[in-house]
């Protein structure tokens, strides 16, 4: 039995334009400085959403508790709102669904967004729940393995969501180039995708690898604070990750007999303009095939876990693919990891 990725919901807060946040919020926030505005402009990204946009309110100075407050109001309904969709894209109801995960690095409570969202749903209460938190922006691919062996070994449909309210975690006013980098790059999603046992179209899991880089750990960072989560991102994670990710993709590809050339569809991590270069460069991929991660870095930003999901619908949605392509996934993230998992149109 193989498990089927057979539909996709999203739920995307307002939207905002990228030069307006700089014009109207950012330029007196990072008082004014060229390498900022330089960051800003040359982040890839057009337009971000927000479920609080600073251009409307400054959470700057709010408490992590008063920001939790925000993710408990904000992330339930838009949850609902991904998986409803996924759930009818799939042809399913919720009383079909044997296991809900959620993946977010943004937000906790207990009980959590996934027993809020059991409720909202009419979920059935034997129905088995799973809360994946702070991996990150890789989160996304080990949350997709372990619902795909939940299919398989259960032989019932899994829901993912992947839900990131990254805006609630503006930080105070700061000369830390790196802060200027993740205010100028994240954005606000909730993306959800229905697995069932296999059959019918859809993109099979065929298999997952990881590798995790210790050595680099203090390159990426997402640390509580009392002022919200803070973001560290040094400017080496690309160089890192171009040590990692030719022997990762192709131990993968090798033991299904592909190579890169087979592959017809790349979802990868728009973690910046840098780590897409990056990802091209090592592979020798053509520029073209990259289109789909910038097309999201570009109109979506950032959105952590939930970004690798929406390349993956903008692949499936105008990347003209046919029965039997094999896609290639891949996501990074604090570790530093590096995810991969192998699809297959059906």
């Amino acid at each position: 039995m193989t498990a089927v990725l057979t539909g996709i919901g999203t739920a995307l807060p307002p939207v905002t334009d990228q030069r307006a946040l700089w014009d109207g919020y950012f330029r007196d926030h990072f008082a004014g400085g060229r390498a900022a505005e330089r960051i800003f402009t040359g982040a890839g990204v057009v337009r971000r959403h927000a479920v609080v946009s600073p251009l409307d309110q400054d959470l700057s100075g709010w408490s992590t508790q008063e920001r939790m407050e925000l993710y408990d109001r904000y992330a339930p309904p838009l949850g609902h709102r991904a998986v409803t969709g996924a759930l009818a894209a799939a042809g399913l109801d919720p009383a079909d669904v044997g296991q809900l995960v959620v993946a977010s690095c943004t937000g906790y409570a207990a009980p959590g967004l996934d027993v809020r969202l059991a409720a909202s749903l009419d979920l059935a209460a034997d129905t088995q729940r799973l809360l994946v938190g702070h991996m990150g922006c890789y989160a996304a691919l080990p949350a997709l393995a372990g619902a795909g062996d939940f299919v398989t070994a259960r032989g019932r449909p899994s829901v993912l969501l992947c839900l990131e309210l990254t805006s609630l975690h503006l930080q105070p006013p700061t000369p830390d180039v790196q802060q200027v980098v993740s205010h100028a790059l994240f954005s606000d999603a909730a993306v959800a995708v229905v697995l069932r046992p296999g059959g019918g179209p859809g993109l099979e899991l065929v298999d997952t690898t990881a590798v995790t880089d210790p050595t680099t750990a203090d390159h990426m960072t997402w640390a509580v604070t009392d002022r919200g989560f803070r973001m560290t991102l040094s400017p080496r994670v690309p160089d890192v990750l171009a040590k990692h990710v030719h022997a990762t993709v192709e131990n993968l590809l090798v033991r299904h007999g592909l190579t890169t050339r087979d592959v017809r569809g790349w979802a990868v991590h728009p973690g910046g303009p840098r780590i897409l270069d990056t990802v091209r460069d090592v592979l020798d991929l053509p520029a073209e095939v990259l289109r789909h991660s910038r097309h999201v870095l570009r109109e979506h930003g950032n959105c952590s876990s939930a970004t690798v999901l929406l390349v993956l619908d903008d692949l499936l949605t105008t990347g003209g693919l046919r029965a039997g392509d094999p896609v290639l996934a891949m996501a990074f993230g604090p570790g530093l990891t590096l995810y991969t998992a192998l699809l297959r149109v059906t």
